[in-house]
């Protein structure tokens, strides 16, 4: 057919033939049955909607000829349009009929008329469209659907070239299969044929027809101007430099008037790539703001190439012009309890927000050298270190905004304080030999930053350490404690003034914000610890 590009309904009936095509090559079952129904389905809702707008075609010719003043060259286009408008709703209530009888042959509607009482039957389609001897009505059918595409080429003054609807494989270059070549338009259709698929087989034909008969009336609106472009709607415009504007400057714009069409929709392109156009005809423009290189006022230039086609009289018209506009760089703000510096294997959490970006903001994150944790609010991350420098990088809606670098510190080791029940043991004075009867060391942060700031990964524990009563160089009693307090009643019982306590602290381990614990290494000159006995 001649008649230029596809539209996306026709684009989506040939797929619809295609598709129709495969099944009827396949080994029928109730799931390729279902599949013919909810196919024929479609097809049917689509050629109802095609239907509208060829007879919303046939009023916009009317209404062009009458505001024309009814010239008789114009009214003859009417009257055209009019005759091939009611000749094909009669051809496709004739093929509605056909498939009627076949619903009516097979068993009729099921009982809750939501399906067909036999939606698989062969014999019964078989029986009225092949007949007894190559005279059922598939055979009626191939003669009438070829004799109405000729007509509507005729309508088309030679502007049309529609191929046939009906012809046998034999005759069809497209077709393929040499084992099914020797059979006959009636047989490849409804031979073996269940009645969905039959049904499926004449609502392709249906929409066929009615994509035909489009392009026909298309043809003639164009001779009496139905699709000129005839502005209608007019609005005032303004467009802004800038849609923000800083306190002490100018807001500056130019403002025109904007035309448009309500009874046209036109073709809009983006950089080649066709974009949406809604009812009133205007187009909608969506470009994905990426980052690039920034000026020194921190502005990227962008241009694009806008195309509108219109159709006149004399044929497709297209607008095109190319827009500069500007990607500002968003500035990227990050809250946290130590924004200098992350720590080691700890849960460092983030509040990272785009205030540039407002509510299209939708973060995304990915850390080199370490691994993350993304928050129950938008924004929000943990960055765990395991590197000396991680780099967070933030994007949204898959656009990457910024890499932000960080150095990472290492956990502050604590320091082991040793307690007397509640009362810290004074290790410049010592303490008497028969009151130190039980030990308690505890591990305390001695980066007070470190503890406010990251409290769950701030929990330190003794867990094994040493302790040995020593007179001189000999050790009088030794223990080895797994916990962070010891009984050290028998060691009061033997202790005299000037023995000492001395504890070797042999692990400290860390509960950091998993919940998991971590061996903390402790330096040689924290690890003992002497207490004189008075």
């Amino acid at each position: 057919m001649a008649g230029g590009k596809e539209t996306p309904r026709q684009k989506m009936i040939g797929m619809m033939y295609l598709v129709l095509t495969a099944l009827l090559a396949l080994q029928v079952s109730s799931a390729i049955i279902d599949k013919f129904t909810l196919l024929n389905q479609s097809l049917e809702r689509a050629n109802v909607e095609a239907e509208k707008t060829n007879s919303n075609v046939v009023r916009s010719i009317q209404a062009t000829v009458e505001k024309s003043g009814n010239r008789p060259k114009d009214v003859a286009v009417f009257t055209a349009a009019q005759e091939v408008k009611n000749k094909t709703q009669q051809f496709l209530a004739s093929l509605e009929d056909v498939k009627q009888k076949l619903i009516t042959k097979s068993g009729g509607p099921n009982e809750d008329k939501t399906g067909f009482a036999n939606p698989n039957a062969e014999s019964e389609v078989e029986e009225l469209m092949l007949g007894g001897s190559k005279n059922g009505l598939g055979y009626q059918l191939k003669g009438l659907l070829n004799q109405h595409v000729d007509y509507l080429n005729k309508m088309g003054e030679g502007k049309m070239n529609f191929k046939p609807l009906a012809i046998d494989p034999k005759d069809d270059p497209d077709f393929k299969d040499r084992e099914q070549k020797n059979k006959d338009f009636a047989e490849i259709n409804f031979q073996a044929t269940p009645l969905v698929a039959a049904l499926a087989v004449i609502s392709q034909k249906q929409a066929e027809i009615t994509r035909y008969e489009g392009e026909v009336l298309k043809h003639l609106a164009s001779k009496v101007g139905a699709e000129d472009v005839k502005f209608d709607k007019i609005v005032a415009m303004v467009r802004p430099e800038s849609n923000v504007v800083a306190a002490g400057t100018k807001y500056t714009a130019d403002m025109f008037i904007a035309a448009s069409s309500t009874g046209m929709i036109p073709t809009m392109k983006v950089n080649g790539k066709e974009i949406p156009v809604d009812g009133e005809g205007m187009g909608k423009v969506e470009i994905p703001a990426t980052p690039g290189n920034y000026d020194e006022n921190f502005l990227s230039k962008r241009t694009f190439k806008a195309e509108i086609t219109v159709n006149t009289p004399a044929g497709p018209k297209t607008y095109d012009n190319e827009i500069t506009y500007f990607v500002a760089k968003p500035v990227i703000s990050i809250q946290s309890a130590a924004l200098s510096a992350l720590y080691m294997d700890c849960g460092n959490e983030l509040n990272v927000q785009v205030p540039a970006l407002g509510a299209s903001y939708n973060p995304s994150f990915s850390v080199n050298g370490g691994s993350h944790i993304p928050g129950n609010k938008k924004g929000f991350v943990t960055v765990v270190p395991t590197e000396r420098e991680v780099k967070l990088s933030v994007s949204s809606n898959g656009n990457l905004i910024e890499t932000v670098p960080f150095k990472v510190k290492a956990v502050p080791r604590p320091e082991i304080k040793a307690f007397n029940g509640s009362k810290e043991v004074n290790l410049k004075m010592g303490e008497t030999a028969s009151s130190l009867r039980s030990l308690r060391l505890e591990a305390v942060v001695s980066d007070e930053s470190f503890k406010q700031n990251l409290p769950k990964d701030a929990r330190y524990r003794v867990v094994e350490w040493e302790v040995s009563l020593a007179k001189g160089s000999r050790a009088k009693l030794q223990r080895r404690v797994n916990d962070n307090s010891a009984n050290l009643s028998d060691f009061a019982a033997q202790a005299q003034p000037g023995d000492r306590l001395v504890i070797e602290i042999k692990k400290v381990q860390r509960l950091n914000f998993r919940d998991k614990r971590l061996d903390v290494p402790i330096s040689a000159s924290s690890s003992i610890i002497t207490i004189p006995l008075n």
